[in-house]
């Protein structure tokens, strides 16, 4: 199968925050997307970008920066124009890719369809990747066994330090790093804002923990596939 046949499903957030809480914008880090996105483009890859409710997936504007790359831009207008993930044929798929921002703490972490795409990549050795908090939508799967799927794997994401240095561990439902250690994870982490990522599975499960990380997911979720 040459690259021009493998297939990845890019599945983003639809929270865009709220005005009444104290993280009153927010969704998907565009680095997080953008980054990863344009290594599966330039590898020849056929992409996917879903999220729950179709259409628009937001943009956190605090990953907007006049210092981003312009190629960017065009992430940034397929973000707007997701597609229903209700509508995608998830098993023709070789590999899952969820990217972060805060966003996927609020809708991801519990959406029914994406655990059971997660639970059948699982079960069918293909592969799953998450950046930052993208791992947030890999919590509620399980296996065949009932057990999670990060149980016993080495697996990493937005740090408990991390959140505390933005000043949002008291903001956020519930921290990521905690969560994913109380699932029984072999959870890893580096240095606040080092690039830093965990592979296991042979190369089918892949985490990132921060924005640093993205390229060198994305280069590993290429090595997986190659």
């Amino acid at each position: 199968m040459t690259n021009k046949n493998k297939k990845i499903l890019i599945v983003t957030t639809n929270y865009k925050g709220d005005e009444a809480s104290d993280i009153k914008e927010t969704g998907v880090w565009l680095e997080e997307f953008a980054v990863p996105y344009l290594v599966f483009k330039d590898t020849g890859y056929e992409i996917t970008v879903a999220s729950p409710l179709g259409g628009l997936s937001p943009v956190d504007e605090k990953s907007m920066s006049c210092s981003n790359p312009e190629e960017w831009d065009q992430c940034i207008k397929i973000l707007r124009e997701t597609i229903r993930l209700s509508e995608v044929d998830y098993k023709n798929y070789d590999a899952l890719f969820i990217p972060g921002g805060h966003g996927p703490m609020f809708d991801l972490v519990n959406d029914e369809l994406l655990k059971e795409i997660v639970e059948y990549f699982y079960e069918n050795n293909k592969v799953i990747s998450a950046v930052c908090h993208g791992p947030a939508g890999l919590i509620s799967a399980k296996t065949k066994d009932g057990e999670s799927v990060l149980k016993d794997k080495k697996v990493t994401c937005f740090t408990n330090k991390e959140e505390h240095i933005v000043k949002l561990d008291e903001a956020v439902p519930f921290l990521l790093e905690s969560k994913i250690r109380e699932l029984g994870a072999r959870f890893e982490d580096a240095k606040p804002w080092s690039e830093h990522v965990c592979v296991c599975m042979d190369g089918k499960l892949i985490t990132g923990q921060n924005p640093q990380s993205a390229l060198l997911l994305a280069e590993k979720v290429v090595e997986s596939l190659s």
